[in-house]
């Protein structure tokens, strides 16, 4: 029988033990590589544990010592200038001359400090020594909480020091500490008088290593000595409560440890070999802080970690052996591997129990049976009479073997074609499962019924959440609307494919989606395929790329070619008819000087907040732009009247009106707005954002911090301003520029005393501009630098002139807000002195407030500059700007100008006569000459007269005057 070969007869007796003893074995083993694998798997860990402690505990460590050492520095700084603010308030420098005929040495000791002193040469030492007696009292409880010690030492031999129990060692401990760290302290190698740390030494006569904090000392500017604390190096071990086991070190930024041995549990390591092992480890962490992989070989039986200390430039180890953690694990594991035979050993025997109760002995009479008949004993098929289920199956044997040679050929070739199909199945199925696509098969109703991991990883959920769901039902809930229109699609054309963002929980993901039918035999469709690839990087970048070129980066706002598009699209609509709205372009008023005072962090943050406040204020139809730097421009969408306009720009400016605080400062901010309405006042985009620039230009012009209205008036103003700017550079070529001369005289004999240079321009057809009609506008342009110049080089040649003649006068020269900016200004001035000849005592440049108070130390170095060459300054207009008597100090100005509207209305305006008295007043306290304009009546002479103010001009004596018209001026008139 074709079966005889299959069923060969058992052993009843074995076939349990060996069953037993495979399921022990098979246990054991499993066992012993679950075991093993886990104590690695612990290993590693309890050494990433460990590392992560240790990390932990090196920063905390390093943290502390660096924060200890920073609030000993604070404590030594702010005693340091204690110290130096009493010596400057109490000793005198003319004390240094009074010398003492004392000589000998001193030596006390008090409660708090003891001194010495090797001979005290005057006052001013007797003096010092009192004063560090005093201080040392007050101070010296609160240093020593944090220092070993504190003191006062210089190169005159005078040594203050606490606490005063060392007074029998003065002497020696001034000598080495004078010879090691008075240079630390020194002029020549502590030019900016900073706090300095010494190196570790060994100090002789405290027996201990130290480092010593020295500061020094100056009074009235001047070096006389050092004060400098002591902290013991045990201290700041003692300072670090270490955890049993581990080991703590710290080595220089040179790689020399700071103590003699490293420490380990309160106790020196006393392996040297260990020792150099750690200062290999600190040179090559050192060499390389980024690769510490490096330097951890070095110490590989150990997990370190370092720490950097930063006041110090120091770095902290930690450490602990690999063997204490390893020798804990090999107990862990031994007993697990005892535990898991002894549980091997359990389950077997039960096992076995079981088994042997419920199967062994009916299998083993099956068994016998089976061999029985398979050796054709037909007697013996038939085991006994009961009809149970053993004598049914032996009444089965005989019809089986007639079958199963026919159907073990049929058998066999279709387990041929099945293994063939499962082989196929299981390539498709890890294609499915391991493909970089989102992969799911729905039934006809776009029902999930699988989805490979990918696409669970992608979604973040698990296979069970996706079964029977919809596919629309992991749709985001602003595309499920698209379900409709898939099904609708597939229904017609049976594919679909588009982009859709799926959502799971709070994860979304943009996925391009393809649906495909799955047919049977018939044709009819039985599921659908369904593949996802995520694209959300693409969209992410088509995001980025759109914020980039349409918003701006710093306020999100939109930029100005977003803005540009949208004015184009409204210029458009408005052109059709039924549509209005209105521009306003505006820049926030002052908005550089907060940049230059405050830094340009502080600008950024303004620019941030003034955009959240725009927003907040205006509708989402409205288009709020930043154009670049602190320029704006807002669309209002449908706005048709200039009242309606107004309403709105009203509203804005509230929003400007409250204070913006910028860090511990509160900055007040104003704009000034310019507006047009479209397509009333233009019907071009350019044309607009001309006349909206135009408006605010006029805004700020009328005194900022208010709105405008564009008018056709303003554009031929700027009309007639370009107009201007190209005559005046016409004019710079073809030098159509004229001076006049306003004389000012001297009150106390009325002699003529000097000139005030006034420019004009006569063009070619001889008409005469005014010069506040062409000055401003050069001012803009830069081009008043050029003139500047011609004027400077012509009032020099009228002052050689002048001097030729015998004359004696000054000639006083205004200069531009942008002409004293000019860096070559100094060198102008020198080169035209030079090729004048004429004496720069002679020549006064006259500035104004509000030219020095931007950039006061530029303006300063400017005026320095001018100064160096002999000329003289004067302050033009002086308290019509911002007259602040704190800078006023420090300018090297010679003279004082007191405006005309202080003079004009003298007698009539009490007020202003006060202002000029107290005017004059200063101006003569700070030795300054004081110079009064627009002078016209007579009794505003007698009155500048009677307060001391001598020299004057104005059309009392004489309206500026062409230099030959100057022939018929009274030298001397009756003042």
């Amino acid at each position: 029988m074709i079966y005889q070969n299959f069923l060969p007869t058992p052993e009843p007796d074995s076939l349990g033990r060996k069953f037993v003893l495979a399921v022990f074995g098979l246990i054991c083993l499993v066992g012993l590589a679950v075991g093993y694998g886990i104590s690695l798997v612990l290993q590693d860990k309890k050494y990433e544990e460990a590392s992560s402690d240790i990390k932990k505990s090196s920063l905390n460590y390093a943290a502390r010592i660096n924060d200890d050492f920073l609030q000993k520095e604070q404590k030594a700084i702010a005693a340091n200038r204690v110290v130096s603010a009493n010596l400057n308030e109490n000793l005198k420098l003319n004390q240094k001359q009074a010398i003492s005929t004392s000589s000998s040495a001193k030596q006390t000791q008090d409660e708090h400090s003891a001194l010495y002193a090797a001979h005290i040469p005057n006052v001013f030492t007797e003096n010092l020594l009192a004063d560090t007696e005093t201080l040392w009292r007050q101070l010296s409880p609160l240093m020593l909480h944090d220092f070993y010690n504190f003191y006062f030492f210089n190169n005159n031999d005078i040594f203050r020091l606490a606490p005063a129990q060392w007074a029998d060692s003065l002497t020696s401990l001034y000598q080495l500490r004078k010879s090691y760290l008075l240079d630390l302290a020194s002029p020549e190698n502590n030019p900016t008088r900073e706090p300095k740390w010494s190196d570790i030494f060994y100090d002789d006569v405290l027996h201990q290593y130290v480092m010593s904090l020295v500061i020094p000392v100056y009074v009235y500017d001047e070096f006389v000595g050092a004060t400098a604390s002591d902290v013991r190096l045990d201290s700041i071990h003692n300072f670090l409560h270490v955890v049993p086991g581990t080991t703590v070190s710290m080595f220089d930024a040179k790689g020399r440890y700071v103590s003699p041995q490293a420490f380990f549990d309160g106790k020196n390591v006393a392996d040297e070999n260990e020792l150099v092992a750690y200062n290999d480890y600190a040179q090559a962490y050192l060499a390389n802080p980024w690769q510490t992989n490096n330097a951890q070989k070095i110490l590989s039986d150990k997990i370190i970690a370092t720490s950097p200390i930063e006041r110090l430039g120091w770095h902290l180890n930690l450490s602990i052996d690999k063997t204490k953690i390893s020798a804990m694990l090999s107990t862990v594991r031994f007993n697990a591997i005892l535990l898991i035979i002894f549980g091997a050993l359990v389950f077997s025997f039960f096992m076995f129990l079981l088994l042997n109760h419920l199967v062994l002995k009916r299998v083993n009479k099956l068994s016998t049976a089976i061999s029985r008949l398979s050796k054709g004993d037909g007697e013996q098929v038939n085991l006994d009479d009961k009809n149970d289920e053993i004598g049914l199956l032996n009444q089965a044997f005989s019809g089986m073997s007639r079958e199963i040679s026919t159907l073990v050929q049929g058998l066999e070739a279709r387990i041929e074609e099945k293994e063939q199909a499962e082989r196929l199945a299981r390539k498709l199925s890890k294609a499915v499962s391991f493909s970089s696509s989102g992969i799911v098969l729905t039934d006809p109703t776009l029902r999930i019924e699988y989805a490979n991991p990918y696409l669970t990883e992608m979604l973040g959920m698990v296979a069970s959440q996706m079964q029977q769901r919809a596919l629309s039902s992991l749709f985001s809930e602003d595309m499920r609307h698209l379900a409709s229109e898939i099904n609708q699609t597939l229904s017609e054309r049976h594919h679909w494919r588009g982009d859709i963002l799926m959502q799971f929980a709070d994860r979304q993901i943009w996925v391009t989606l393809a649906i495909a039918p799955i047919r049977d035999e018939k044709g009819i469709v039985i599921n659908y395929v369904c593949t996802m690839q995520d694209i959300s990087f693409i969209k992410q970048s088509q995001k980025q790329m759109e914020e980039l070129a349409y918003f701006d980066v710093l306020t999100g706002l939109a930029n100005r070619g977003y803005f540009r598009e949208q004015l184009r699209k409204a210029m458009a609509m408005a052109l059709r008819g039924n549509y209005a709205f209105a521009l306003l372009y505006f820049d926030l008023d002052e908005f550089k000087r907060v940049n230059d005072t405050l830094g340009h962090d502080a600008g950024d943050e303004l620019l941030q907040t003034v955009s959240q406040r725009l927003k907040n204020r205006l509708r989402q139809e409205d288009t709020i732009a930043r154009l670049g730097g602190d320029e704006f421009a807002i669309i209002l969408s449908g706005v048709t009247t200039r009242a309606h306009a107004s309403l709105i720009t009203t509203n804005l400016q509230q929003a400007f009106s409250i204070p913006v605080k910028l860090g511990n400062v509160e900055v007040a901010i104003s704009a000034s707005i310019g507006i047009t309405m479209a397509p009333e006042d233009a019907t071009e985009e350019e044309m607009l954002l001309k006349h909206a620039d135009l408006a605010m230009y006029e805004a700020k012009a009328r005194g900022k911090n208010t709105f405008h209205f564009f008018s056709h008036d303003l554009n031929d103003a700027a009309k007639a301003r370009l107009l201007i700017e190209n005559q005046l550079r016409e004019a710079i070529r073809e030098q159509q520029f004229l001076l006049y001369y306003q004389p000012k005289y001297d009150l106390r004999d009325g002699r003529l005393i000097g000139y005030e240079t006034l420019i004009r321009w006569l063009r070619a057809d001889n008409t005469l501009v005014p010069p506040q009609q062409f000055i401003p506008i050069a001012e803009s342009t830069g081009l008043i630098v050029q003139i500047g110049e011609w004027v400077i080089l012509e009032a020099c040649r009228f002052l050689a002139r002048q001097e030729a003649k015998g004359l004696q006068i000054s000639v006083a020269i205004n200069l531009s807000a942008r002409q004293f900016a000019d860096d070559n200004l100094p060198e102008i001035v020198e080169r035209i002195i030079t090729r004048t000849g004429v004496q720069p005592s002679s020549l006064i440049f006259e500035i104004t407030e509000s030219m020095l108070m931007g950039n006061t130390d530029a303006a300063i170095n400017q005026l320095n500059q001018l100064k160096r060459l002999g000329v003289s300054l004067s302050i033009d207009d002086f308290g019509t700007g911002y007259s602040s008597l704190s800078y006023l100090k420090r300018f090297p100005v010679d003279e004082l100008k007191i405006d005309r509207s202080f003079v004009q209305d003298i007698p009539d305006d009490k007020s202003n006569m006060d202002i000029v008295v107290i005017i004059i007043a200063m101006a003569q306290k700070m030795n300054l000459r004081v110079v009064a304009e627009g002078v016209e009546t007579s009794e505003q002479v007698e009155f500048l007269k009677k307060n001391a103010c001598y020299q004057v001009q104005g059309y009392y004596f004489s309206m500026p005057l062409a230099e030959q018209e100057l022939g018929r001026l009274s030298y001397v008139v009756n003042s």
